[in-house]
């Protein structure tokens, strides 16, 4: 039960992202999921804050990079936003992906998916 997993579902955000000329130019939707694990023994046993993995901070950091940021790639977006997801100490693995709705015409989104996990 010492593992805990937290999800980031379908954060909404704008940034700059790809290299076509209307893309550099205008901010467009991005879809953000995130999963992080951590293990949790210590906050399910006390009731404590402090031994919690606060995922509003790390919310925060993604939400700020994104909106701040300029990106040609997918790739490196989602390379980014894992970094951040990975931070702390705590975190055993994460998994982000991030979705690009209406990048083609005929489908809904593309989206790219990393993840990482700690030894």
């Amino acid at each position: 039960m010492d593992d805990a997993t937290i999800d980031i579902i379908n954060l909404r955000l704008r940034t700059y992202i790809g290299f076509n000329p209307e893309e550099i130019s205008k901010q467009q939707d991005i879809v953000i999921n995130a999963q992080i694990r951590y293990p949790a023994g210590n906050a399910c046993t006390t009731d404590e804050a402090a031994q919690a993995l606060n995922y509003k901070t790390i919310t925060k950091k993604m939400i700020s990079h994104v909106e701040g940021g300029n990106f040609k790639l997918l790739e490196k977006l989602t390379s980014d936003l894992l970094e951040i997801a990975m931070t702390s100490k705590l975190v055993t693995f994460a998994k982000v992906t991030v979705e690009k709705p209406h990048a083609l015409r005929f489908a809904d989104s593309v989206s790219l998916t990393l993840s990482a996990k700690r030894q």
